[in-house]
């Protein structure tokens, strides 16, 4: 059997030129044989769904903490929905949309327990040992911490998905050098020395639509768990003209539609026009600058599949709502609070004494190692836990554990 570029069960088929191409990847950290059966990021894509990591986010937080809600989403179901945005964006742009979807269900691999609370505080108590981002984090799990391959620790994913992982949101250097979001997480500056991901270049415009999916799934369907949570009313969403403009064409066409029905219409709605947004723009951006190769696309200076002008202010309007009704919501800010504390404590207890991560690999050597080495692998440990494994782990060592519902 022939591999080639055109064979259609390969995810084959007409590409345009500035797409990725599996078939010429700059390849992996660890050379492998090729698959008779998968293209080089189908193999990656297969990989991360197979990993200990993504099983793990259905039990971690997306925005609200509520271990006895079935509805609302976690950080798995909200992946899913950025993975499936990501490839109907590839897809109308005749990208791979196998690269595009690796990028998409890898991207939070690196979230701690509790959303961005956790990350927040776990970032706290390791300021003194470099910080903690969960960006870097999911770049230190794909590269080290999965352990699962005979020949090799991580996934040994190929450059393009990993570059993709780490530039997803643009570049993290200038081309002078200089840190565009701040200093460079260590971790990314650890692996780069293995295998240059190029800070300070574009990713791919597979990890770019990938990126611009994760706003508008979350924007979605922040909205939607806001209004089932009661911190959201329909009144509230008329201060965002676009999503007044939508909910007034569902009330035209279904005066009498149910409070449930209602919103899934506009839903559905919103992340249509956001996604034909993204469509249009990039294809003007594209016809602008014309790249001939994905190496033009990351050095062409701009992202190419982002929102339009208008777009993107209606992203902020919505992001400015959410962030005002829901996540600084009192009620959300007394939950955090405990959430803080819960991965606070955890971390002062496994950095005193490391035996009582029991289930950790390294934890018969960790004793014996510097400190800043020992805080990074309790970091590791506790970034790994989902939010019932900590809340588990609190009670069994602390009289009170703070209540989260």
């Amino acid at each position: 059997m022939t591999i080639n570029e055109k064979a259609l069960g390969f995810g084959g088929g007409e590409k345009a030129p500035f797409a990725a191409n599996p078939w010429a990847s700059r390849g992996r950290l660890f050379p492998e044989g090729g698959s008779l059966t998968r293209s080089e990021f189908q193999r990656d894509r297969d990989r991360i769904v197979h990993a200990t990591a993504f099983r793990r986010l259905k039990h971690k937080t997306q925005v609200f903490i509520s271990p006895d809600k079935d509805h609302f989403r976690t950080r798995l179901t909200h992946t899913i929905e950025v993975a499936q945005i990501a490839r109907a964006l590839a897809r109308a742009l005749k990208l791979d949309e196998d690269l595009a979807e690796g990028v998409a269900l890898v991207h939070d691999f690196g979230h701690t327990p509790f959303g961005h609370t956790g990350e927040d505080a776990l970032d706290e108590v390791l300021k003194p040992y470099g910080g903690f981002d969960h960006n870097a984090q999911s770049l230190r799990i794909v590269t080290k911490l999965e352990r699962r391959y005979a020949d090799f620790d991580g996934l040994n994913l190929t450059w393009e998905t990993l570059e993709g992982l780490v530039k997803h949101n643009g570049p993290l250097l200038t081309p002078e050098g200089e840190g565009t979001r701040g200093p460079v997480p260590q971790p990314v500056r650890d692996y780069c020395q293995l295998n240059d991901l190029e800070l300070d270049s574009y990713a791919s415009l597979e990890a770019q639509v990938a990126a611009v999916a994760d706003d508008i799934a979350y924007n979605t369907h922040d909205i939607d768990d806001g209004l089932r949570a009661g911190y959201l009313t329909f009144e509230m969403l008329e201060e965002v003209p676009f999503l007044a403009d939508l909910m007034g064409e569902v009330r035209e066409r279904y005066p009498h539609l149910e409070p449930s029905r209602f919103t899934h219409e506009m839903m559905r709605r919103q992340i249509t026009r956001m996604v034909e947004d993204v469509i249009g723009c990039a294809q003007r951006n594209l016809e602008e600058v014309r790249p001939q190769s994905c190496a033009d696309v990351r050095a062409c200076g701009r992202v190419m599949a982002t929102f339009s002008a208008d777009m993107a202010e209606t992203d902020r309007q919505i992001k400015t709502l959410l962030f005002r009704h829901i996540y600084r919501h009192p009620e959300i800010m007394r939950i955090r609070e405990g959430a803080a504390q819960i991965v606070t404590d955890l971390f002062t207890a496994y950095l005193e004494e490391p035996t009582l991560m029991r289930s950790h690999y390294w934890v018969e050597h960790i004793a014996g190692l510097s400190q800043p080495a020992r805080a990074r692998h309790v970091g590791d440990y506790l970034a790994g836990m989902t939010d019932s494994y900590a809340l588990r782990a609190h009670g069994e060592l602390f009289d009170r554990t703070p209540d989260l519902r």
